[in-house]
């Protein structure tokens, strides 16, 4: 009998298991491949053993970062890409590649440094799953830190104009979307009928952007004028987490919304008198 698996990674909303990129394409390779994976939902990445999300962890083996996990898990004989060619397994390297390079800059802006995204919705939502006073440090910590990932990844040297940035990081992602529902075409996956590691990785970036009710939704909106990509993320939302495909979930979602803004409002306050002291 196997290991037991247990996943450490953030929770979910808008009818989505998880808003964490790295953490949905965990879940959902573990879904394609069938792996036995107990999810555990964290309140804040330092409780996780190495100090990151998602992290799996298997007897005394702890392992963090999607590709590593994946290798594990293919390891344990829940193989996703077992029919999968040479020059397809070729692929999916240089479309994970792609989706890092040209889309991820683009995802963290839209959720961490968009001003208006992240006050309204980023920082409280992850702030009312946080224990104070974590709760008033931690969302600003990891805004940060996705700056510093996105000027590494894609600014030139000092002093960098954040405003070109923010717009070559746009076209990219835009550029990327395109190529990505052009290669998908009207398969129901990325190498036809059955769902691989591309599969898990495309899910994972695309979900939240879609997803996620943002007040600027730049990015959303070429998304959402990509019909096959869409389906393509409501078929796995639907057939493999069982999860409405209206965007979020069905019951109580009014009370959530106003829950979510006068959890803005005393989140931003309190923020507010931390600064100040």
């Amino acid at each position: 009998m196997a290991a037991p698996m247990e996943l450490s990674c953030w929770g979910g909303d808008w009818g989505l298991p998880s808003l964490h990129p790295e953490s949905l394409t965990v879940m959902a390779y573990a879904k394609f491949s069938g792996a036995p994976l107990a999810v555990n939902t964290i309140s804040n990445s330092w409780r996780a053993p190495k100090g990151d999300v998602p992290v799996l962890i298997s007897e005394d083996i702890v392992i963090s970062q999607p590709a590593k996990i994946l290798n594990f898990l293919r390891k344990q004989k829940y193989n996703a890409d077992y029919e999968l060619s040479a020059k397809q397994g070729a692929d999916t390297l240089a479309y994970i590649a792609l989706l890092e390079e040209k889309l991820l800059p683009a995802l963290l802006h839209t959720f961490w440094v968009e001003s208006e995204n992240y006050c309204s919705v980023t920082k409280p939502w992850f702030a009312s799953r946080i224990p104070f006073p974590l709760s008033l440090y931690l969302p600003g910590k990891m805004s940060r830190e996705a700056l510093n990932r996105i000027l590494l990844t894609r600014g030139g040297p000092p002093p960098y104009s954040l405003i070109e940035v923010e717009a070559q990081i746009y076209r990219d992602a835009k550029e990327c979307l395109n190529l990505l529902s052009k290669r998908l075409g009207t398969s129901q996956f990325f190498f036809g009928h059955t769902p691989t590691t591309l599969d898990a990785f495309v899910f994972g970036f695309l979900a939240p952007i879609y997803k996620v009710c943002f007040p600027r939704v730049q990015l959303q909106e070429h998304l959402k004028q990509l019909p096959n990509l869409c389906r393509f993320c409501d078929d796995i939302l639907t057939c493999y987490f069982r999860l409405t495909v209206s965007g979020h979930s069905p019951a109580g979602q009014d009370t959530a919304d106003a829950n979510l803004q006068k959890l803005t409002q005393l989140v931003n306050k309190e923020s507010n008198l931390i600064e100040k002291v």
